[in-house]
């Protein structure tokens, strides 16, 4: 009846071929103006946000002269090798003033952005901070101290990019609670740093900043996702910096750079105000930590943010100030160890750091068990992947505005692109050739339901639950095992996601894990890595030996892991190893 109507309503004549095509043509034309159009507006958004960095920078330079041109006779080398503690004490008894200390470090970080562009923003309010300060009755713990923050952690009037064009619009109005927190305890934040697209990755570029280097070797990888916070602290400057993790992404750039990060308990340290590409992943869930140059610099920024204010400014931090009896006991550990996860074997120079390491500790009164995590295949495949691609990836991609995707990351989108009856088939194919990246294919297709949603969720528990059952049974304080590195060439994360075994399970498992350096890679090493074929001699491992060959001289790093909730004995572990190594050099 309705198209009876539309007959009706419609006059009857013959569509003219050719006037059809010229509409045709003139809908595709629009359809590429219009592209085209959006494109344009893109890369005007990326510009913009280009100059506002550079503009940015000009200022600071400006400040930094006109300081100069004041106060001509400061000891800059003496002031940025003060160790976080020193530091503080002469910040505290005023021999050293908040203003020469945050110019000192500015100037700095100048050179070292420069060098490894490293910085997305400096913070322009650092100087109305710097006066805050010193109208503030009290002097915290961190009184006068400059701060550098990862790019997603909010500061007020500063957007919070992921690298993502997406995220280019809207500043935040209000800062973190961490940022809160860090002012409230005297600390100057003046910096915000670069990070890879989306974060989703550990290598450290997107298409809005550019490409972030290793300070130590340019064409290595700082690491990532923290990979600006890496490259800025080992560069020279700050002497402390924030950064955060979900899959190894403070652990890594600290394993790469030669620096000490800590990865806590998830919720042990606020997360309000922090921004990601994809929200409400909570099976794997992510956490800030401290970056920084030692042990001790960790420890005491974990004790200043571990305070009233925090819990006050956010209830859902449990009241757990730091235990500073913990960190400084001096009783012997039951350390159990492991130097292969049986999924990915690290370079010989990882492996070497932890034997190296564990022959220190026992050599030192501590007790060495040998521990084997279980089944880190199955919680990189199915608790870990499935986690971050529960959707097959559809969310992770849809960040991508206009289809601008950073080259280093295109090997990760490519294969979230594959449609899930695709990644099957593949899958089921490369079984018998390629078992590896058939799992990964696999687990990237995702889960189907709900109800499937809910059993995944459910055996990360079981899994935990097992794991905490083993380390109890070896009476375990805390456990040794390695990092990867050491430095990967830029341009190699991206094909070698599942890499990061070690340090994804403790993320899985939501266990405090920070990185101590302890040597360096040596020729021995590099001649080593020559015979390497990994577990598989397949193309990952050979992909691996060609990421990390040509790293002698590069920081070489290891892992320290304790129970949840257990910082304090985590870094007790680490500041051990991290005493031992020094001592080792020393001789």
């Amino acid at each position: 009846m309705i198209l009876q109507q539309l007959r009706q309503l419609l006059p009857e004549r013959e569509v003219d071929p050719s006037a059809a095509l010229t509409l045709l043509c003139a809908a595709a034309a629009a359809m590429v103006v219009w592209k085209w159009l959006g494109k344009r507006q893109i890369q005007k958004k990326m510009e913009v946000a280009r100059g506002s960095r550079d503009e940015g920078v000009k200022k600071i330079a400006k400040a930094v002269q006109q300081f100069r041109e004041q106060v001509s006779s400061v000891q800059t080398d003496a002031i940025l090798s003060l160790p976080l503690l020193e530091l503080t004490g002469k910040l505290q008894e005023g021999s050293l003033s908040p203003k020469t200390v945050l110019y000192t470090y500015l100037e700095k970080a100048l050179e070292v952005t420069q060098q490894t562009n490293c910085l997305r923003h400096f913070i322009p309010e650092c100087e109305e901070q710097l006066q805050e300060i010193q109208r503030q009755r009290e002097k915290g713990l961190l009184y006068g101290i400059p701060v550098s923050i990862k790019d997603h952690i909010g500061h007020k009037g500063h957007l919070l990019t992921c690298g993502l064009v997406q995220c280019l619009d809207t500043p935040v109005q209000e800062d973190s609670v961490l940022v809160k927190v860090l002012k409230k305890q005297g600390a100057i934040p003046f910096a915000m740093t670069n990070v890879p697209q989306s974060l989703y990755n550990y290598d450290c570029g997107n298409p809005i900043f550019g490409q972030t280097l290793n300070p130590f070797n340019h064409q290595k990888s700082p690491g990532g996702s923290s990979g600006g916070e890496g490259a800025l602290i080992a560069g020279g400057v700050p002497i402390l910096g924030i950064g955060s993790d979900t899959g190894g992404s403070i652990r890594l750039p600290s394993s790469f750079c030669g620096l000490c990060g800590l990865k806590p308990t998830a919720e042990r340290l606020s997360l309000s105000g922090v921004s990601g590409p994809i929200s409400g992943i909570l099976a794997v869930p992510c956490a800030l930590g401290p970056m920084a140059r030692d042990v001790d610099s960790l420890a005491l920024c974990m004790k200043a943010l571990l305070c009233q204010e925090m819990f006050q400014l956010d209830p859902t931090v449990p009241p757990l100030p730091f235990d500073e009896k913990v960190y400084s006991s001096s009783a012997p550990l039951r350390v159990g160890y492991y130097d292969t996860d049986g999924y990915f074997l690290l370079p010989p120079c990882m492996r070497r750091a932890v034997s190296e390491v564990r022959g220190a500790l026992q050599a030192a009164g501590h007790e060495l068990v040998p521990f084997s995590p279980p089944r880190i295949h199955y919680v990189m495949t199915e608790l870990f992947l499935k986690t971050l691609f529960a959707d097959g990836g559809r969310a992770w991609l849809d960040v991508f505005t206009g289809g601008i995707v950073y080259p280093g990351l295109k090997p990760q989108v490519n294969c979230c692109k594959i449609p899930r009856l695709g990644k099957k088939l593949l899958a089921l194919i490369l079984k018998p050739l390629f078992p590896r990246l058939a799992d990964y294919l696999s687990a990237l297709a995702g889960t189907r339901s709900v109800k499937e949603m809910w059993d995944h969720h459910h055996q990360i528990e079981v899994y935990r639950t097992e794991f905490i059952a083993r380390w109890r049974e070896l009476q375990l304080d805390v456990v040794l095992c390695p990092v990867l590195g050491p430095a990967f060439t830029t341009g190699y994360p991206g094909k070698l996601l599942t890499a990061i075994s070690s340090t994804m399970l403790y993320n899985v498992l939501n266990f405090p894990a920070g990185v101590v350096p302890v040597s360096t890679v040596t020729e021995a090493d590099e001649e080593e890595l020559k015979l390497y074929r990994g577990f598989c001699d397949d193309p990952w491992d050979r992909t691996l030996k060609q990421a990390v060959a040509g790293a002698v001289g590069l920081p070489v790093a290891v892992q320290c892991v304790a129970l949840p909730w257990r910082e304090e004995l985590c870094l007790r572990l680490m500041k051990e190893v991290e005493t031992l190594s020094r001592e080792k050099r020393a001789a």
